[in-house]
């Protein structure tokens, strides 16, 4: 006998890629959620600066679940979506992915996830990355060191680095389009998008949320409540009254920089994305022969947490540009570095072990999607189906903190459990950055 469907008009804290995500999901399933957003536009927050890599290489097995399956979304991205965007469609494009061989990247646990998956990879040795990628250093250098500590220049030691390659890695091109596109298409399913419209208050009733007040005094009706507020997420929870319960987030200060592409290293000539947590970075091609250097987080650099997202500095700096830039060049060899910084500064919403929160709370009816950490814009196409059918369960009385809701990959057939994104999970000791 079919469950019945207690109405509910879902109100959503966060117009970005997972916000929208969410309102297409429940809007499809008949839902009628409304999006508020404190932003000009969908995707114009903390979901614009996206680096949108599409990988598969996590610590935890429903993590792999979920990045392979909404990998084939991506790949699916037009057909997904049911709706012509006017501004036209987010693209894969796909580089491949080259993991390089450390402690910090769990490669053994990592392949047997993908091969309990079924996800492609090609495990390379020394031999065959050079013969590959011959503009590769491939001396070990762990761990990591700032620049001006006299170790980072001693010479590479023990046996060259190894790596694997997973070829349907990627980017997507554009990911303030892609969110663009999820809220065309929750739009025509009926969800309704505000921006420009900041949240003050949120209210409670007898145990459970009850309304959302905005600044200009509009107070909207609100049995479900779902914070998808990126970087402002720790305040919303505050606000809710839910900032004390298990896994926290916090706003951390990442600075994304730009270089020419080096040959050998753009699209056009066989360039792939690079996680080295050898040296701290992660590298990506990117359209017009550019290339992508981020950190990912070395011991030995300082976290930069931001107390207010709403005041930071956006402008990269000199230091974190000449550390980047220079441990990118001591992998690749004929890398030329620009002499002032270009790129940008943004905001990750960070979790404690640095994996989600996609979860009920201890208040009835209000929902966390948040501490994304930098590493789950990939999984976005997922996300709003994870939570919606989180919804709908805990909503007909289903106990999710005791038997956690399993959904299926509408592609794969692959059965992801939301316990693995509890906030009442242990902390991953193994997670400390944003490869997850």
């Amino acid at each position: 006998m079919p469950r019945s469907r207690r109405p509910f008009a879902p109100v959503i804290i966060g117009g970005g890629v997972m916000g929208c995500s969410i309102a297409f999901h429940l809007a499809r399933a008949g839902r009628r959620p409304i999006v508020v957003d404190k932003g000009p536009a969908a995707g114009a927050g903390s979901t614009s600066a996206s680096s949108a890599l599409i990988r598969f290489n996590y610590s935890a097995l429903d993590a792999v679940k979920l990045a392979w399956e909404s990998a084939q979304l991506w790949q699916r991205w037009p057909e997904f979506l049911g709706v012509a965007d006017e501004l036209g469609h987010a693209r894969l494009i796909r580089t491949g992915m080259l993991v390089l061989d450390s402690p910090a990247t769990a490669l053994s646990r990592v392949q047997q996830h993908f091969d309990v998956v079924g996800i492609p990879y090609e495990a390379l040795d020394a031999t065959a990355l050079h013969d590959r990628f011959p503009t590769l250093d491939l001396g070990r250098f762990l761990p990591p060191h700032r620049i001006d500590d006299p170790d980072f220049w001693s010479d590479a030691h023990g046996p060259q680095i190894t790596a694997y390659l997973t070829p349907d890695a990627g980017f997507v091109d554009d990911p303030m389009l892609a969110a663009h596109n999820l809220m065309v298409a929750a739009q025509r399913y009926g969800a309704e998008f505000h921006f420009r419209a900041e949240v003050t208050e949120i209210r409670r009733a007898d145990g459970r949320v009850s309304e959302v007040v905005l600044e200009d005094g509009t107070t909207l009706e609100a049995s479900i409540v779902v914070n998808a507020a990126g970087p402002h997420s720790s305040a919303i929870n505050r606000m809710a009254g839910v900032a004390t319960t298990g896994i926290q987030t916090r706003a951390l200060r990442q600075e994304v920089h730009v270089v020419p592409a080096p040959q050998g290293c753009s699209i056009d000539d066989g360039g792939v994305a690079i996680a080295d947590a050898d040296l701290g970075t992660y590298l990506r091609p990117q359209l017009g022969g550019t290339f992508l250097i981020g950190g990912l987080e070395p011991e030995c650099d300082p976290l930069v947490w931001v107390s207010d997202p709403d005041v930071f500095d956006e402008n990269p700096t000199a230091e974190v540009w000449e550390a980047q830039t220079t441990r990118a060049a001591r992998r690749i060899t004929n890398l030329g570095v620009p002499n002032r910084p270009t790129g940008l500064a943004a905001l990750y919403d960070v979790s404690d072990d640095w994996l989600p929160v996609y979860d009920r709370t201890d208040l009835d009816g209000f929902y966390t999607a948040i501490g994304t950490s930098g590493n789950q814009f990939k999984n976005a196409p997922m996300v709003g189906l994870l939570m919606t059918e989180l919804i709908e369960a805990c909503e007909e009385g289903h106990d999710h903190d005791l038997h956690p809701v399993l959904v299926t990959g509408p592609i794969t057939g692959q059965s992801i459990d939301l316990g693995q994104f509890s906030r009442r999970r242990k902390v991953h000791a193994t997670t400390n950055s944003v490869l997850g």
